[in-house]
């Protein structure tokens, strides 16, 4: 044995210092497992300050909205001027601006949001009062959508430059840039009123009759459902569709595609096996960007269709100002982008190991 290769035996320390092996997949490893929590509190402290920032722009913002709470809380009676300020002084509204700010922070922090004026109630009760119907509305589109956007993106890409790729991007395209109470208004002519001799086959809007239970009962929430969930689809599926088709295209010139291929595998084979999973993480990211959407619900949907939701209590408590009502579901509706955005972040290392070196 060399004196060389005895020193690499017995003071191996000295040569893993030196030499190569500093660069081995164990060291690698290494490097990669230290990165990923970095990587994990990074985003985890970006969400913290962004919900931090939307709590000081959540108090802040609703103040410039015009109107007098107090006021609409006296049902436009006639009362004296200590009356008022008896009501300014109950809700806090008497005291500086700044103190009403850290006492809105300091509740907040504790999940106290606050009394709403018009219901003299806590909001937090209101917002989970109303949190379920905006889930079954919203949670039963964000399926079809998301579903169908992915399968005719998928499809569009596949068969990129056909008849039907062209006219899926072209219906969706217009869908997609038409507003959405729009569309929800044209269905409730058309569909809930009725047009010449054509009957109204839906309900104008509402969530039930209120005269059915069991069975029936659920019949008629989803007779009610019918219209608004196929607004939102129609309004949302489009940029699925888009950014699936988009991503997928990108893959289809990949060399390990035209490997596939040359081994023997089918095309259906080709895209479900190979192509389509490498084109999700744009998909997974919008995916993720709606599901947090689906929490805040579309305002002008469940307004035009009185649909009892998170988003028609926003547009019912901005109407007043309602500001601890509004205060607390801008904050709801933000919160839950920011966590599901940053959860999306989270797993993408399954998707791209890369991501969270």
């Amino acid at each position: 044995m060399t004196s060389d290769a005895t020193s690499a035996s017995v003071g191996g320390g000295t040569g893993a210092a030196d030499g190569p092996p500093e660069d081995g997949p164990s060291a690698a490893g290494g490097r990669v497992t230290t990165a990923y929590p970095r990587y994990v509190a990074g985003k985890v402290a970006g969400a913290a300050v962004s919900l931090l920032a939307v709590l000081v722009t959540s108090f802040f913002l609703f103040r410039l909205i015009p109107g007098d709470p107090v006021k609409f809380m006296t049902g436009g009676r006639q009362v004296s001027a200590e009356q008022l300020a008896a009501y300014r002084e109950q809700f806090g509204l008497d005291l500086p601006l700044w103190q009403q700010f850290a006492d809105y922070c300091g509740k907040a922090l504790t999940g106290d949001l606050g009394t709403s004026y018009q219901f003299n109630a806590p909001v937090i009760d209101k917002i989970t009062e109303a949190l379920p119907n905006t889930l079954l509305l919203t949670g039963t589109a964000f399926v079809l959508y998301t579903a169908l956007g992915i399968v005719l993106g998928t499809r569009s890409a596949w068969r990129h430059g056909r008849f039907g790729d062209r006219f899926h991007t072209g219906l969706a395209l217009v869908l997609y840039s038409l507003p959405a109470f729009w569309l929800g208004l044209l269905l409730i002519v058309t569909l809930s009123v009725g047009i010449g001799p054509l009957p109204g086959l839906f309900p104008t809007g509402g969530m039930e009759s209120g005269s059915e239970e069991g069975f029936a009962y659920v019949l008629d929430v989803a007779h009610h459902l019918v219209l608004p969930v196929v607004t939102l689809v129609a309004a949302e599926y489009g940029q699925t569709l888009l950014v699936t088709r988009s991503a997928l295209l990108d893959e289809m010139g990949s060399d390990y595609l035209t490997t596939a291929r040359a081994k023997g595998l089918r095309d259906d084979l080709v895209r479900r096996r190979h192509a389509v999973p490498n084109a999700l993480l744009p998909t997974v990211t919008l995916i993720f960007i709606n599901l947090g959407r689906t929490v805040a619900g579309v305002i002008l949907v469940e307004t035009v269709f009185s649909w009892p939701g998170l988003g028609g209590l926003f547009y019912q408590a901005l109407s007043v100002p309602d500001l601890p009502l509004v205060q607390g579901l801008f904050f709801v509706f933000a919160a839950a982008v920011i966590v599901m955005n940053t959860l999306a972040d989270l797993i993408y290392p399954l998707f791209d190991p890369r991501v969270g070196r």
